[in-house]
């Protein structure tokens, strides 16, 4: 199967350049709802995930940082703890099950490491309970007619 199936792709998802504000960051994950975003440069190329988590400990660990201060900030000054691996568009879903085991989301990049997209665990999971549920109702229909 092909993982682009799952693909969402860069201009649906929410994404934050490395060369942003930490306060740009924050307020878009405030905005989005969301506690993790993919990180690209200027070229497009992904180069890791933003989390909350990130944010709060480098307000924690940089003395007199108030909120104000997080516009002079830029997110490539924030360490990353999260390593959420990115997929090739061709891999298998083998890989792409493999990696989403541990991560929300799979940030999905073309053979030059251009962001394409993510696909999200729970549309993997999705996929796999229609499954288990066409089988299911297969097995049952079997059942049925073989009285």
């Amino acid at each position: 199967m092909n993982i682009a199936f799952f693909l969402t792709p860069k201009h649906e998802v929410v994404y934050q350049n490395i060369n942003c504000t930490m306060r740009q960051a924050l307020e878009r994950m405030e905005y989005h709802r969301y506690t993790a975003v993919p990180l690209i440069d200027d070229d497009g190329k992904y180069v890791g995930t933003l989390t909350e988590g990130d944010l709060l400990w480098k307000i924690k660990n940089t003395p007199n940082l108030s909120f104000k201060d997080t516009n002079k900030i830029p997110l490539k000054d924030v360490q990353k703890h999260m390593n959420n691996k990115p997929v090739l568009i061709n891999s298998d879903i083998e890989s792409l099950i493999s990696l989403a085991k541990n991560q929300n989301f799979v940030p999905v990049v073309d053979d030059d490491s251009v962001f394409i997209g993510i696909i999200k665990r729970s549309d993997i999971i999705n996929y796999c309970f229609e499954l288990i549920s066409q089988k299911q109702e297969e097995k049952e229909f079997k059942m049925a007619v073989s009285y």
